[in-house]
């Protein structure tokens, strides 16, 4: 048989007790023990420890007073912890005294131990509002606790930081709208708070341009969920009513889950951008090929079916492939997008002109090696082959902002299969005659190989140089650490 309360109140009968008072910080309870008497109490660590004389240590008893400093150190840092420390301490005696209070009763105690309390959050939800903050979110608590309740959870998950205020429901209510949109960016936790000041609060983050994310579960935060840019219920605990108010239902009520999906978001806007860069580059670079030689007189450097055979094989693949890159490493570090900006904010278009003339330009280049050393048919040949290979090169360049030294180039396996393919349909179409014939190309010599490809793989060293040159030109901000919690 388990111990129960009932069966502890049976055999140690519970026969008096000293309240628990706000400026004692304690209270006691008194419970009989056969002929004994046995005094508990429970209470402040700081406070209690001052009543205690010895201290319990697997089964001995020996004096506190050497061991008060380690019991207040291990206090503060429970307390660190967002733990709400309580110190237990009991004595026995044989005889009650006439009176009892807490100078009678509550002296000569022998100290037990330190109970800390917490709803523990789930697993990964610090690490979820670090990475929060780390991308530029703010991350906000809204309660029903009571202030200092919800203060030390919220700097245990990191969301109330150094120089970020709490304030309760009262407070809100004597602060003017107008006042609270002012400093409302200053608050990071709200306790006791009504449905109206949830509306208030997600207006007054939205005044700011801020897209507001709510969460809620109950018929009371409908309000505000409906009043927030993207209005999130919670799936299993939620109610029908903050579900239908909701934008979006989460089915596993979990706060990490949120931070993927703002993660798996931002990814897929990555792609359809760089998708979009390689697209237009690349078809920029074959414009230029033709229009700048037609400009400069000379013979067309392509022909028709071999642009129509560059744009199927050398553009379609990569592109798809770009659009099945997996997140970047600092894709949560960065800040997070202006929603008034389009997809060639910041500098992309300058990106996607320079590097399509780049590629038109090398393309030229080994036409006019071709042609002035050799042939026509031999310049095409070359320019076939290069336009084609630094398209494929030139993917690599776009599936990061930073160096290809640094992110890697082998993480993507789409990327390398749609770059060996596109290579091997680009040579087996000069190599094998019959096809060779149909495109107008002709067998080339190791020289001119040597040639085409040492154009080919330019555009790596090139776009290196280019993304130096707008990395110090544009900047970027990057949530690298965090502060230091005070």
């Amino acid at each position: 048989m388990g111990l129960t309360k009932d069966l502890l109140y049976k055999n140690m009968e519970r026969i008096n007790d000293i309240p628990f008072d706000s400026e004692r910080k304690m209270m006691t309870t008194i419970h009989r023990i056969g002929n004994k008497y046995r005094i508990i109490t429970k209470g402040a660590p700081d406070v209690l420890i001052n009543r205690c004389t010895k201290y319990y240590d697997n089964g001995n008893i020996s004096p506190i007073y050497s061991k008060k400093e380690d019991i207040k150190e291990q206090n503060e840092i429970m307390a660190d912890k967002a733990l709400r420390v309580i110190a237990v301490g009991y004595k026995d005696i044989d005889k009650l005294p006439d009176i009892i209070d807490t100078t009678t009763i509550e002296n000569n105690l022998t100290f037990v131990g330190l109970i800390g309390m917490i709803d523990p959050p789930r697993e990964g939800v610090k690490e979820a509002v670090r990475t929060c903050r780390r991308a530029g979110i703010k991350t906000v608590m809204i309660t029903g606790d009571h202030l200092q309740t919800a203060k030390a959870i919220a700097k245990d998950l990191g969301i109330l930081r150094r120089n970020e205020l709490a304030i309760d429901g009262k407070q809100l209510e004597s602060m003017s709208q107008e006042e609270l949109e002012k400093n409302i960016m200053k608050y990071s936790v709200f306790a006791r708070v009504s449905p109206e000041h949830k509306v208030r609060i997600v207006k007054a983050f939205r005044s700011t341009g801020a897209v507001v994310a709510m969460t809620g579960d109950g018929v009371n935060d409908a309000p505000a969920l409906k009043n927030a840019d993207i209005g999130i219920a919670m799936g299993k605990g939620g109610t029908d009513v903050a579900k239908n108010a909701s934008d979006m239902i989460l089915t596993d009520d979990n706060f990490v889950t949120i931070v993927e999906a703002v993660k798996q978001g931002r990814n897929i806007f990555d792609n359809i951008k760089k998708a979009v860069h390689f697209l237009i580059a690349t078809n920029i670079g074959e414009i230029v090929t033709i229009f700048v030689g037609l400009l400069l007189g000379i013979k067309s450097p392509l022909l028709a079916i071999q642009l129509l055979w560059v744009n199927l094989v050398t553009d379609s693949l990569p592109a798809i492939a770009l659009g099945l890159e997996k997140p970047e490493q600092n894709i949560m570090s960065r800040p997070p997008r202006n929603p008034k900006k389009n997809i060639f904010a910041d500098g992309l278009w300058g990106k996607i002109i320079s590097e399509g003339i780049m590629i038109g330009l090398l393309t030229l280049l080994a036409f006019s090696i071709g042609n002035k050393l050799y042939s026509v048919e031999v310049g095409r040949t070359m320019a076939f082959l290069s336009i084609g290979i630094l398209e494929l090169v030139h993917s690599f360049n776009i599936k990061s902002d930073e160096s290809i030294f640094k992110t890697g180039i082998l993480e993507n396996k789409y990327l390398i299969g749609a770059f060996i393919l596109g290579v091997l349909l680009q040579v087996i179409v000069v190599v094998v005659k019959p096809l060779a014939e149909i495109f107008s190309l002709v067998e080339l010599n190791s020289t001119q190989w040597l040639f085409t490809l040492i154009i080919s793989i330019s555009p790596l060293i090139l776009v290196e140089l280019q993304k130096a040159v707008n990395s110090y030109k544009f900047g970027r901000i990057i949530y690298a650490k965090d502060e230091k919690v005070n």
